[in-house]
C-alpha cells in the first residue's frame, strides 16, 4: 500500500470524480435454472492501487472514508443497473456498521432509490459484517425498517462473521449466504456437507432462502443442488462482469436440470469419485501468436505428443492436432504461407474446457454427447476456469473401463449391488479417513422355508425388492449399499439420522411384503409346510433383522473387527421376534474386546 497521504488523495479522486467501476455476478435459482437476481460488487480504477476491493476499502477504514465509500458504491451499482433495464433482484452489501450513519440510511430510504429508478422490492440489502458489534437492539430495529419500506434482507458470509448466526436469530433475514469456505471441497467433506445439511434445515424452518457462495467446481455444484439449496452464486455459474449477463451457461444448466444420484445409478462407483483430475497431462501450452513453424518444431521433437492447447492470459482459446496440422501443412505452398505466421489461424476453436474436479462419470458423458473429434483430440482441463492441463479420450475410456470391470467382477448378479470386496474396501477407507460411520447388518428371516416352499423365483424377487427398499432408504451422497450374498445385506451409514432411516426400512418392509403372500397366508401369519419329519409347521411370514454397530475413528483397526462386530449385533436383532433393530453400544478394543458396561437399544415392529 502507499503512504496514507497519497491513498487519500487518490481516494477522493475517485469518490469525486465517480471512478468506482461496478461488477455484477449472477445468483442463480437452481430449481429453475434461471437469474434470480445479482451481487453488486465495486472495482477501483484499473491503472490505480485501489483497484483491488480489499485494497479499496482497507484504506477507507484506515482514512475513516468507509461510510463515504459505502454510500457511492450503492449509487454507482444502482445507477449501472438501472441502465441495464433487467427486472431481477440486485444484492447490496452494506455493512452492519452503516445502519446507524445517516449517510448510508437516507441512501437507501425508498424516495432515493426511486430517484434512480429502481423499486426498493428489487432489492436485497446485504449485511456484511466488517467489525464485531454487540448492539443486536439496534440492528434489528433498523433492519425492521428496511422490511418496512419494501426491501428484503440477507445475511452476507454466514459462518465467517463474529456473530452472523446470532443475527439469523435476532433479525429474521430473508437470505442467508453460506461463507464459502462451507462449500469449496463439500463433495468430499463428510463435516462441511452435514453442515450445509443443518444450515438447510434450519432455513427451511425459519423460512429463509440460502445462497451457496463460492462454488468454484462442478462436484460442489452437484452438492448443493443435491441438498436442494436455493441458489447459487460463484465463478462456476458466473464470474463478475461489467455489465449483468442474464443468461446461464449450457455446461451449468445441464448440471442444474440433472436429476439426482438414486436407484440403479446410485452405484459404489459414483461414490468414488474419481475425478478429472487424475487424466491430467501437463502439456506446456502456445499463444496464439505463437509460429506455425515453431508449432511443427514442438510436434516434430515429440513423436507422442497428439495436441497443443493454445492458451491467452491464462485462459483455453483453441487447440492444435498433430494429425490436423500435419496434414495441413503438407498442403502445395502452405508452409510458406504461414511458416512464420500466429497459429491462430490454423488452430480449433470448437474445444471441450473440463473443470478437473469433474467426475469421470459426468466427464464420459460430456465427451460422448459432444463433437466426436474430442475423443481424438483431447479436452482441456482448467482449475478455477484457468488452464492446468489435458486429458485424453483414450486414458477417459481406459478409467470408465476398469471402473466398470472392476463394479462387474464385485456385484451381485441378483441385485447388481456390490460385493464383500468393495464393502471391506469402503470400511477400511473411512478407517483410514477417520470418519465417524455405522455399519448394518441386514438378514431376512425365515428366507430358506419361504424359498423352499414357493421356489427360487420368488425367493430372488424377495431378495431383489429388499435391495432396491434399501437403496431408497439411504442418501446416496453419503451413504452406502451392498450385498454380501444371499439374504444378507451391510448398510454403510454417514447420515447421522441413520437410526430414524433404519426404522424407516423395517417400516416399508412391514408394509411391502404383503406382495409376496397370498391372502390365506397373511390371515394366518404364515404358511403351513411339512418338516423333515414329516409334521405340519406354521412358518412365519418374512420379517427383517437389522444390527447395527456405530465406528468411532480408533475403535477399530479394519473391516475384519467391524464385520465380526455387525455379526454378532445382527444375531441379537434376530432374537427379537418380527421385524427388529438392534444398535450395539458397547466400546470396542481392538480384536473385539468389551471397554466399559454394554448398553443396548432395540427396537421391535
Amino acid at each position: 500500500m502507499a503512504p496514507l497521504e497519497d491513498l487519500h488523495t487518490e481516494l477522493q479522486d475517485i469518490l469525486a470524480n465517480g471512478r468506482l467501476r461496478p461488477m455484477f455476478q449472477p445468483i442463480l435459482d437452481l430449481q429453475e435454472g434461471t437469474v434470480y437476481g445479482f451481487e453488486g460488487l465495486i472495482r477501483g480504477p484499473s491503472d490505480s492501487v485501489l483497484h483491488s476491493p480489499v485494497n479499496l476499502f482497507r484504506a477507507a477504514r484506515r482514512l475513516g472514508l468507509a461510510f463515504k465509500l459505502e454510500a457511492a458504491c450503492c449509487i454507482t451499482l444502482a445507477k449501472a443497473y438501472v441502465e441495464s433495464g433487467l427486472s431481477q433482484r440486485l444484492f447490496l452489501n452494506v455493512s452492519a456498521d452503516s445502519l446507524h450513519r445517516s449517510l448510508v440510511r437516507n441512501l437507501i430510504q425508498p424516495g432515493s432509490l426511486l430517484a434512480l429508478g429502481l423499486q426498493p422490492s428489487r432489492v436485497v440489502i446485504e449485511l456484511t459484517e466488517g467489525q464485531p458489534f454487540t448492539d443486536y437492539v439496534a440492528i434489528k430495529d433498523a433492519i425492521i425498517s428496511l422490511k418496512a419500506m419494501g426491501f428484503a434482507v440477507a445475511i452476507d458470509d454466514l459462518g465467517e462473521g463474529f456473530s452472523s448466526l446470532r443475527l439469523w436469530s435476532e433479525v429474521g433475514p430473508d437470505y442467508v449466504k453460506i461463507d464459502k469456505h462451507f462449500i469449496n471441497g463439500a463433495s468430499s467433506d463428510p463435516v462441511k456437507h452435514q453442515f450445509l445439511r443443518s444450515l438447510r434445515d434450519i432455513a427451511r424452518k425459519t423460512g429463509a432462502r440460502v445462497v451457496a457462495e463460492g462454488v468454484e467446481l462442478e462436484a460442489d455444484l452437484v452438492v448443493v443442488r443435491d441438498l436442494e439449496l436455493d441458489f447459487v452464486q460463484g465463478y462456476f455459474s458466473g464470474r463478475p462482469n461489467p455489465v449483468p449477463i442474464p443468461s446461464v451457461s449450457p455446461e451449468v444448466l445441464r448440471v442444474c436440470r440433472e436429476r439426482r444420484l438414486g436407484g440403479e445409478e446410485a452405484t459404489w462407483i459414483s461414490q468414488s469419485r474419481v475425478t478429472a483430475c487424475k487424466l491430467l497431462q501437463e502439456i506446456r501450452p502456445e499463444s496464439p501468436d505463437t509460429s506455425t513453424c515453431h508449432v511443427n518444431e514442438r510436434f516434430s521433437s515429440t513423436p507422442d505428443l497428439q495436441s497443443i492447447p493454445i492458451v491467452q492470459d491464462g485462459l483455453p482459446v483453441g487447440l492444435i492436432n498433430r494429425h490436423v496440422f500435419m496434414d495441413t501443412m503438407a498442403r502445395p505452398f502452405m508452409r510458406e504461407l504461414h511458416g512464420k505466421k500466429g497459429c491462430e489461424g490454423l488452430m480449433d476453436r470448437n474445444i471441450l474446457v473440463v473443470d478437473q474436479g469433474t467426475s469421470l462419470h459426468e466427464l464420459s458423458r460430456m465427451v460422448v454427447e459432444s463433437d466426436p473429434r474430442h475423443i481424438l483430440h483431447g479436452f482441456i482441463l482448467t482449475h478455477q476456469g484457468r488452464y492446468v492441463g489435458m486429458g485424453s479420450g483414450h486414458d477417459l475410456m481406459r478409467e470408465i473401463t476398469q471402473m466398470q470391470i472392476h463394479a462387474a467382477r464385485y456385484a451381485n448378479p441378483l441385485t447388481g449391488l456390490p460385493g464383500n470386496v468393495p464393502i471391506s474396501e469402503r470400511m477400511d477407507e473411512l478407517i483410514q479417513q477417520g470418519i465417524p460411520f455405522t455399519v448394518c447388518y441386514c438378514d431376512l428371516d425365515h428366507f430358506k422355508p419361504y424359498n423352499d416352499v414357493h421356489g427360487f423365483r420368488k425367493g430372488d424377487d424377495v431378495i431383489h425388492w429388499t435391495g432396491k427398499l434399501l437403496e431408497r432408504a439411504v442418501d446416496p451422497g453419503l451413504d452406502f449399499v451392498g450385498h454380501i450374498g444371499g439374504d444378507d445385506f451391510i448398510l454403510i451409514f454417514r447420515s447421522p439420522e441413520w437410526a430414524e432411516r433404519c426404522q424407516g426400512i423395517l417400516d416399508a418392509f412391514e408394509t411391502g411384503r404383503r406382495r409376496f403372500f397370498g391372502t390365506e397366508e397373511l390371515d394366518q401369519g404364515g404358511y403351513w409346510t411339512e418338516d423333515r419329519q414329516g409334521s405340519l409347521v406354521l412358518h412365519p411370514l418374512l420379517s427383517l433383522s437389522i444390527g447395527a454397530i456405530p465406528v468411532l475413528p480408533g475403535h477399530f483397526a479394519s473391516h475384519h473387527e467391524i464385520s465380526s462386530a455387525a455379526t454378532l449385533a445382527k444375531k441379537e436383532a434376530k432374537r427379537i421376534e418380527g421385524n427388529s433393530f438392534f444398535v450395539e453400544r458397547r466400546r470396542w478394543r481392538s480384536s473385539l474386546q468389551y471397554a466399559g458396561d454394554a448398553t443396548c437399544f432395540q427396537i421391535s415392529s
